[in-house]
């Protein structure tokens, strides 16, 4: 003779089915308990640092009258805008320095954070609006996502046209900060 079961009895089965299965397999699978972080450390022996390189062709005038924009290739690959932050100004031995602020995103929407710039070049003969770089250093001073508490230092050469816009080559060092 089947016994009948009541919905209390019912339950109170299921219950107990279900903690004999789901209690043994939450603890097989969570893994050991996490320990504690350790805390922040600085320094590059800390990161790991990447040879990066590419190249950058914006135009003046995509965003304003001093903010350049364009495509990055490379391994940085992304758009990059660059606003002059002040006239062009006479350096040393006819040089002509540009101070630039860098907006860097790449393709997967990380921005990349960098310091204040100051291009040194010199004129090409025989245009107004031309000059090539003879000193570009652009450091990296932190980001978003996978750029978040990076650092590095890029070297740029190529040339700027004040009416056509720029062509450059960058190559240097990333140095991302150790993930947890």
């Amino acid at each position: 003779m089947k016994s009948k079961l009541t919905f209390a009895g019912t339950f109170t089965r299921a219950v107990l089915i279900a903690a004999a299965v789901f209690v043994p397999a939450t603890a097989l699978f969570s893994g050991p308990s996490p320990s504690p972080k350790a805390p922040p450390r600085s320094g590059n022996a800390d990161r790991h640092c990447v040879p990066v390189g590419g190249s950058i062709i914006t135009n003046f005038g995509a965003v304003d009258p001093n903010t350049t924009l364009g495509p990055a290739t490379g391994d940085l690959r992304g758009a990059v805008a660059a606003t002059l932050t002040a006239p062009p100004q006479p350096g040393p031995n006819g040089t002509v320095l540009f101070h630039v602020q860098h907006h860097w995103v790449t393709e997967s929407g990380d921005n990349i954070y960098f310091d204040p710039a100051v291009a040194t070049t010199v004129p090409v003969p025989l245009s107004q609006t031309r000059f090539a770089f003879t000193s570009y250093p652009a450091h990296i001073s932190g980001g978003t996502g996978k750029f978040a508490g990076a650092t590095g230092d890029l070297t740029n050469i190529g040339e700027a046209d004040l009416q056509l816009g720029t062509a450059i080559r960058y190559s240097g060092q990333v140095c991302f900060a150790e993930q947890d």
